[in-house]
């Protein structure tokens, strides 16, 4: 094609452009200007996205005159409603990921009447979803455009940029975004704890500021990185901090919305990507969730499903132009190559690789901290919150599971009227981690709350054995043991009618003789309810336990191999009759572990017996509280070994 065709092209282009943006800024105009005065209401309507305004609804049902739920599955749901002793009509814009939160805590618990709004009724206010600020932008921009002569302006501003970036539909695709340096938001002193990575981080960025030093070494190549790790722990966040850090533009894309559906769609994202990386020189290109690009290749039947692939392994080694020399590539990757197989060739592109961690304990108690200041100070009980219990509870959380916790303790707060404190922040972990819980699924039937009781009891117990063998006191089993409460509520979730709840540490590193206790810890509800109630009583609520439990006995008995001296993965073995062995060894395995549990139960029956009438009057009973009643008891005199 010639020079002149290609000028052709994008003057035209440019024009359909301008006409089209003209159509649509007429149309915008027309739709506010020359509104039906039928769909116009007489009530004036209100808008807000203040969430408060929905918790408040519970104190003001009695001057409710009716409230509506527009559009409930879209992105931003509205509340609308309308008190009898006023005129106008509030519209509440809220998250959808708030919607559920709000139906249940707010209009469910506490009774409001509601009805999602009919199309009748949203044809009669269409106002409902104009937001004010939106609307009244759209027609000062809209109309502006018009009295200024748009057309002329539009055509000539569309050939200039069409001529030096691009022509119009030819964007960087892949939902990718150019952001500049001083629009990125944090610093990296944001990232709490985490020294090792900060290291990491500084060490990359020295390298990326001294290049010519590291060319003497005779190094080169794009200073390519991997950032892998727990989602939430940070890895995006990371890459804006380091683009702001080295003043350069960051262009962020999601490896999974790179494909458009199209052949090659992918590689043409990609292409576009690099291109304006490079009329940049200096630049950050930030792929997040690209696990997908770093599966290994040629496991697709069409030859051109690694197109994608094999286009980022070509642009990682920054052959294709001398100017993509300032370009650094970061991908994020929710996987690594040490739990997952990766491609060889595409991890050798990576000269950095930084691997993300979940927060040890003391990092977890700092970040609590840093989320709890952001907010007022009467909205905290600082003399009644206990952060290092906190962040013992919550081991193996990522940051944005913790900001979660405590976003879930300020609802806690609002809605009650209360202040946040160690028991509000309790009750928030567990309401994230669990779910909801209710009393009334088994509030009359005291046969099923019993064998509850004595499952949950039955767990609690073999928690706990071990340390009783020993011949530790109370006092001793409770500093020892993780039990943070045990609970006859059901929880839907899971559909489970109890759960004992139990802290973690942040380091899983087992032995033989732990995973064999776990075992038998999970065993203990089942083996409870034979004791009391015969092998021909035991119910259905084992089910979850059980399933555990063979993964677990699986994982001991054929991919660690712990009770063998040939230290091998059988399940890497394909060969006939291996399945058979392994189920045989798994089964022979189980049936050791439940007879022990089932043995060292006895030693506590009368005890278990005992609790359980408080465990069903409260419902609940809390670490303290057990070991309180505990306390008053006889101590039990288990052998030291179990039968």
């Amino acid at each position: 094609m010639s020079r002149c065709s290609k000028l052709y092209d994008a003057f035209n282009n440019a024009y359909v452009g301008a006409v089209l943006m003209v159509l649509l800024a007429f149309a915008s105009v027309a739709a506010v200007v020359f509104k039906p005065l039928a769909l116009r209401d007489a009530n004036p309507i209100v808008h807000s996205q203040d969430i408060s305004e929905i918790t408040r609804l519970a104190n003001n049902a009695g001057r409710l005159e009716y409230l509506l739920v527009a559009q409930p599955l879209s992105d931003f749901p509205r509340y609308v409603f309308k008190y009898k002793d006023a005129a106008q009509i509030n519209v509440v814009k809220v998250p959808s990921t708030s919607h559920s939160n709000l139906e249940r805590e707010v209009l469910l618990k506490n009774s409001i009447p509601y009805a999602i709004a009919n199309t009748e009724y949203l044809e009669a206010h269409k106002e409902i979803f104009e937001d004010k600020e939106t609307k009244a932008s759209a027609l000062s921009e809209a109309s502006g455009f018009l009295a200024r002569n748009a057309i002329g302006i539009a055509m000539l501003v569309l050939l200039f940029v069409g001529l030096r970036k691009g022509l119009p539909g030819m964007g960087l695709g892949g939902g990718a975004s150019v952001v500049k340096p001083e629009n990125l938001k944090g610093s990296m002193d944001d990232l709490i704890g985490m020294e090792d990575i900060k290291q990491e981080v500084a060490h990359l960025e020295e390298m990326i500021r001294n290049r010519d030093l590291y060319r003497s070494h005779n190094i080169d190549k794009p200073f390519n990185v991997m950032l892998t790790g727990p989602a939430g722990t940070g890895k995006t966040k990371l890459a804006g901090y380091l683009a702001k850090k080295l003043e350069i533009p960051l262009i962020q894309a999601s490896g999974s919305g790179l494909e458009s559906g199209l052949v090659g769609g992918g590689s043409k994202a990609l292409n576009a990507i690099y291109k304006k990386a490079c009329s940049m020189e200096r630049c950050i290109i930030f792929l997040d969730e690209a696990q997908s690009l770093f599966m290994p290749r040629g496991r697709g039947d069409k030859k051109w499903d690694d197109d994608t692939a094999n286009t980022l392994l070509s642009l990682l080694d920054g052959i294709k132009s001398d100017k993509g020399s300032g370009v650094i590539w970061v991908v994020a990757s929710n996987f690594n190559d040490a739990t997952t197989q990766m491609d060889e060739a595409m991890l050798r592109r990576f000269a950095v690789k930084i691997n993300f961690r979940l927060p040890n304990k003391a990092e977890r108690r700092e970040l609590l901290n840093v989320f709890l200041a952001k907010k007022d100070p009467e909205c905290v009980d600082w003399a009644n919150l206990n952060l290092d219990y906190a962040a013992e509870i919550t081991a193996n959380l990522s940051p944005a599971l913790l900001e979660t916790v405590v976003d879930r303790a300020s609802m806690i707060a609002i809605q009650e009227k209360l202040l946040i404190t160690t028991d509000v922040m309790f009750r928030a972990f567990e309401r994230s981690m669990i779910g909801l819980t209710d009393r009334a699924t088994t509030a009359e039937q005291d046969k099923k709350r019993e064998r509850v009781a004595l499952h949950e009891l039955g767990h609690f117990f073999m928690q706990i054995d071990p340390f009783l063998r020993q011949g530790m006191s109370w006092d001793e089993v409770k500093a020892k043991s993780p039990l943070l409460k045990i609970s006859t509520e059901s929880v839907s979730k899971v559909g489970a009618l109890g759960y004992v709840l139990s802290s973690n540490e942040d380091v899983s590193l087992q032995t033989l003789e732990e995973m064999e206790q776990d075992v038998i810890q999970l065993y203990g509800g089942v083996a409870a309810e034979e004791l009391f109630y015969g092998a021909r009583g035991i119910s259905t609520g084992s089910q979850n336990d059980i399933q555990k439990i063979t993964a677990k006995l699986d994982l001991m008995v054929n991919q660690l191999s712990m009770y063998s001296r040939s230290k091998v993965d059988y399940t890497q073995f394909k060969r006939e009759g291996a399945s058979e062995d392994a189920v045989r060894q798994v089964e022979a395995k189980a049936d050791e572990l439940y007879t022990r549990s089932l043995e060292a139960m006895k030693d506590y029956k009368d005890i278990m017996w005992a609790l359980k009438d408080t465990l069903l009057e409260r419902y609940v009973l809390s670490k303290d509280e057990v070991f309180e009643l505990l306390s008053d008891m006889t101590m039990p005199q288990p052998a030291t070994a179990a039968a």
